[in-house]
């Protein structure tokens, strides 16, 4: 196995030869994957030797197996789970951080991996316009950003009602309310379970029309209780892209429970209306909250995986998270691994260092505006054509009825099976729909109207 000098360099640029070999067609290739899981398990399943390959023979053998089952959602016309594509600064630097192989989990480990992350953290929150001395953490993404939040949550709340939850757990604690709108994220479930508290804790806020909070219901369900409280809001639903009404929210809360509350913002996607002026009025008052969660590999079009969480109280994000060990060589200052769950954790701050990079803050902003444009000349066309538009379209997500459920889900199966877009369904307020997210940088309103033309033969071609 010749893993030294010339054939290391050699066989690295095979594989990204095969890369780019592959972001420079995918724009033209079929949106969905050409196999199924079973036809491709097929083509995977083999004995496993007892001796070796060589590893250039492996890669080639890999790309042509891979090939059948590879979905594009890097490309322009993938529109389903809010996906964007990684951009080229971006995937450069995922490779690189690959071959350097760094662990992010402190500076002592690799000073490069943790000044990436800070340097890139710091960025982020002006982008956003988060405090500048809240924490940032570097995470999987929009799950791990949600449980980290809501565990420094536990914390500081806690703390308030004089709890140590880090030391004496959950069994005799205070009781704490958490609230959440009907239209959360099913994330924010599964971290309640994580954290101890139980999805059945959970109490729902009644939504408005588009899927944001009633203000009313949240002040009524409020009334009268001084528990120590937890309410996540949400920015960019995940049907609508509606954000609750965050500034009025976070002053309601403030009001009822000065101390012992703490608002999660959960902006998967939608926390990305900040960077765009003629968008930030949707996330007004923003900065209110306490904590704040959000994707990369979304809507910044970075590599999978890719998130963030920010707090308001670095001190609790810390208490929630930070440990120690003998071995464990750390700096007198607080080290990325405190702000995340991973302690082997690859340098994720490197792509976003990078990417940060190649677009520059008008480059950021002119992503999220060109995508929900674009979103609303999807909308337009169909509507045009006499689709039902189940949405007010707000930001990138476009809800599309043909008619009955039935219908609708015969129209999305069409549309997938031809191949030249791809969208998935969603279950909205009891009706089927077609569920669009224009996510990607590389899409235009060629790929749309592309895209509009395939979904109008898919409806007529019963």
């Amino acid at each position: 196995m010749d893993d030294t000098g010339a054939g290391v360099r050699e066989l690295f640029r095979q594989a990204a030869d095969h890369a780019a070999d592959y972001r420079e067609s995918v724009g033209e290739r079929r949106a969905g994957a050409a196999k199924t899981f079973a036809e491709m398990r097929v083509d995977f399943q083999r004995p496993l030797g007892s001796a070796g390959r060589p590893a250039g023979e492996i890669v080639d053998e890999l790309v042509r197996i891979a090939d059948g089952g590879l979905v594009s959602t890097t490309g322009p016309r993938y529109f389903g789970f809010v996906v964007g594509g990684a951009l080229p600064a971006a995937t450069a630097a995922e490779i690189l951080a690959a071959g350097w192989d760094q662990n992010a989990w402190s500076s002592v480990l690799s000073p490069t991996a943790a000044a990436a992350e800070q340097v890139a953290g710091g960025w982020l929150k002006e982008l956003l316009g988060l405090p500048a001395g809240a924490s940032a953490g570097f995470v999987t993404g929009a799950q791990a950003a949600n449980t980290v939040g809501m565990a420094a949550a536990r914390n500081h709340v806690l703390a308030r009602a004089g709890w140590n939850v880090e030391a004496d757990g959950l069994n005799g604690a205070p009781r704490v309310r958490i609230l959440a709108g009907e239209e959360r994220h099913a994330t924010v479930d599964r971290s309640l379970r994580l954290l101890g508290f139980g999805s059945i804790s959970l109490e729902l806020v009644k939504t408005a029309a588009n899927g944001a909070i009633d203000l009313d219901d949240l002040r009524t369900r409020l009334a009268g209780n001084q528990d120590p409280l937890i309410v996540c809001l949400q920015a960019g639903n995940v049907n609508t892209g509606a954000t609750d009404p965050l500034r009025d929210a976070c002053e309601i809360i403030r009001r009822h429970s000065p101390e012992a509350s703490w608002v999660h913002v959960d902006g998967a996607f939608g926390l990305w209306a900040a960077v765009s002026p003629s968008l930030r009025h949707q996330v007004d008052g923003l900065e209110l909250a306490d904590s704040w969660g959000c994707d990369g590999h979304k809507w910044l079009n970075l590599p999978y995986d890719s998130g963030f969480i920010f707090t308001a109280h670095p001190e609790a994000h810390l208490a929630a998270l930070v440990y120690s060990a003998s071995y464990l060589l750390k700096s007198a200052n607080q080290e990325p691994g405190d702000f995340a769950l991973e302690s082997s954790r690859r340098a994720r701050g490197l792509a976003v260092w990078a990417w940060l990079q190649q677009l520059g803050r008008d480059g950021a902003t002119e992503v999220v505006d060109r995508c929900c444009a674009l979103a609303r000349r999807f909308a337009e066309q169909l509507q045009a054509a006499g689709c039902a538009i189940g949405n007010e379209v707000v930001l990138n997500q476009v809800l599309v009825s043909f008619g009955s459920d039935t219908e609708t889900d015969r129209v999305i199966t069409e549309v997938q099976n031809a191949g030249v877009c791809w969208m998935g369904g969603t279950t909205w307020r009891g009706r089927r729909y077609m569920r669009i997210s224009v996510s990607n940088h590389l899409t235009t309103e060629h790929d749309i109207d592309l895209a509009t033309t395939s979904i109008l033969e898919s409806r007529s071609s019963q």
